[in-house]
């Protein structure tokens, strides 16, 4: 074990051995699906992910820095298992700098104690190649996942300490990763590897569509390629680029996903979650494994306020969470703070992109308290619910916003919220069909310009983004 390596040589090391690792795996499952020999007990030792430690021994006083990651709380051993080490070597070599530069802290890596499972090394077509061997017999001989090990206790702040007395070095394990990125094919229908680190939320195709045609236009100009759902890739010089990439099978996947991948690996993502905080949960507990720079959601609300028109935006700086998908993960009573980075940028945006003069801008922009709903239908409920509204002052109300917002505190990731008037229940300017299209078509088009622009201005916060408001007390160093 050598305790001097470098960043970069750490991850070599966490190549080899996950190479090794993964290679021994499905061997063995070839092997045992062409002639029934199963694994001997010795050979299941190969199947184990890499781990990751650091050790800090502090020689002097613990150095005082003002970032939001990136630091050693306490004296000892810090460490993780690691998957897929080639996809996040940029990200595990700048965390590892950091330690190694600032607080003098050693590297070692090994193979861990944690077997990886089958299920996770094969894609769609190495699974096809072994579908005359039913599940529950490759389950019996190989690992598979195990529901007990797979889950969020330091996300959550549930576990300090591993099993061997170390602490977590990153908010996410080898399996809960690989969990996740399974299913992030499974929902978006891209591959998980193409989801850039600035992420756009969205809950109609509308929206898709004027991605696709901005982002094929990038492609034809920019060098680019996009990626859709369906594994389909759209390069320079695709004939009818855009109408190709909608073509594409995205009916099949329930938040279908489109990527903006640029030269520098510092592009775009559009998801479609459809609607609902639901699904917003299930894609950002996905999504957040792969540490992405910011996530905004871009979508529409219900105006509040009689002097609000369809078409105005609301910058969201506070959620009034009634949709009880987060509850017994964080309390209620824990308050969601705005970035400010993120907020300053949304309004820089919508100012560039309105072009107008300031005070009609002003009049069409207005910041407060977004209440997000479960239930589609809260109209229905509205007796019931006017006072606490009118209590919190909302100024809008949808069904997403809330649990963007608090996945984004619960996971570290900064997030932000601009959403669209597209209709005004409480005083009788409800979404009929025509009116509504006629919103649409005009307003779609603006409001993704507001959050592709925002991304633009956020890439050169990029290293300050990351909030020292969303870190908790004792916290993995790892961003």
């Amino acid at each position: 074990m050598n305790k001097t390596m470098s960043p970069a040589e750490a991850v070599d090391q966490l190549e080899a051995l996950y190479v090794r690792a993964v290679t021994a795996l499905i061997e063995d499952v070839r092997r045992f699906s062409n002639r029934g020999q199963p694994p001997s007990p010795a050979e299941r030792m190969r199947y184990r992910y890499p781990e990751l430690r650091v050790t800090y021994l502090p020689t002097g006083p613990t150095p005082r820095l003002a970032r939001a990651y990136g630091q050693l709380t306490w004296p000892g051993d810090y460490a993780v298992t690691v998957t897929h080490p080639e996809f996040f070597r940029r990200y595990l070599i700048e965390q590892l700098t950091l330690l190694t530069q600032d607080y003098g802290a050693e590297i070692s890596v090994r193979s861990s104690d944690t077997e990886i499972p089958y299920s996770f090394v094969l894609d769609a077509a190495g699974a096809a190649a072994f579908e005359n061997v039913p599940a529950e017999e490759l389950a019996r001989y190989f690992p598979n996942p195990q529901l007990a090990t797979v889950g969020d206790a330091v996300v959550d702040g549930l576990r300090w300490e591993r099993h061997d007395g170390a602490h977590p070095l990153a908010l996410f394990d080898a399996p809960r990763i690989d969990y996740s990125l399974k299913r992030i094919e499974h929902y978006t229908g891209a591959p998980w590897a193409d989801v850039q680190p600035w992420i756009l939320f969205t809950n109609y195709q509308r929206y898709v569509e004027e991605f696709v045609s901005w982002a094929a236009a990038k492609v034809a100009d920019e060098g680019c390629t996009l990626s859709c759902p369906g594994h389909l890739t759209i390069e320079a010089g695709d004939k009818d680029a855009a109408a190709k990439s909608l073509e594409a099978n995205w009916r099949k996947y329930q938040m279908p996903a489109y990527h903006l991948k640029m030269p520098d690996g510092d592009g775009v993502s559009l998801v479609n979650i459809g609607v609902g905080p639901s699904n917003a949960k299930t894609i950002t507990d996905h999504l957040a494994v792969l540490r992405p720079h910011c996530w905004l959601m871009i979508g529409h609300c219900g105006g509040l306020r009689h002097t609000q028109r369809i078409g105005d935006y609301v910058l969201a700086h506070a959620y009034l969470r009634r949709d009880k998908v987060l509850d017994d993960r964080v309390p209620l009573e824990v308050p969601i703070p705005a970035i400010a980075e993120v907020q300053i940028a949304l309004q820089r945006a919508a100012a560039n992109v309105a072009g107008e003069a300031d005070e009609e801008f002003r009049r069409r922009l207005r910041t407060g308290t977004v209440v997000s709903y479960a239930d589609r239908n809260w109209e229905l409920n509205y007796n019931q619910e006017r006072r606490l509204l009118s209590q919190s002052r909302a100024i809008a109300v949808d069904m997403e916003s809330a649990c963007i917002a608090t996945q984004g505190f619960r996971l570290r990731v900064p997030y932000g919220v601009l959403l669209c008037v597209s209709d005004k229940p409480a005083h009788g300017e409800i979404k009929l069909p025509g009116v509504s299209d006629r919103f649409y078509d005009s307003a779609v088009g603006a409001h993704l310009r507001i959050g592709l622009e925002a991304v633009r201005l956020l890439k050169s916060e990029a290293n300050r983004l990351h909030s020292r408001k969303l870190r908790a007390f004792d916290e993995p160093p790892f961003r």
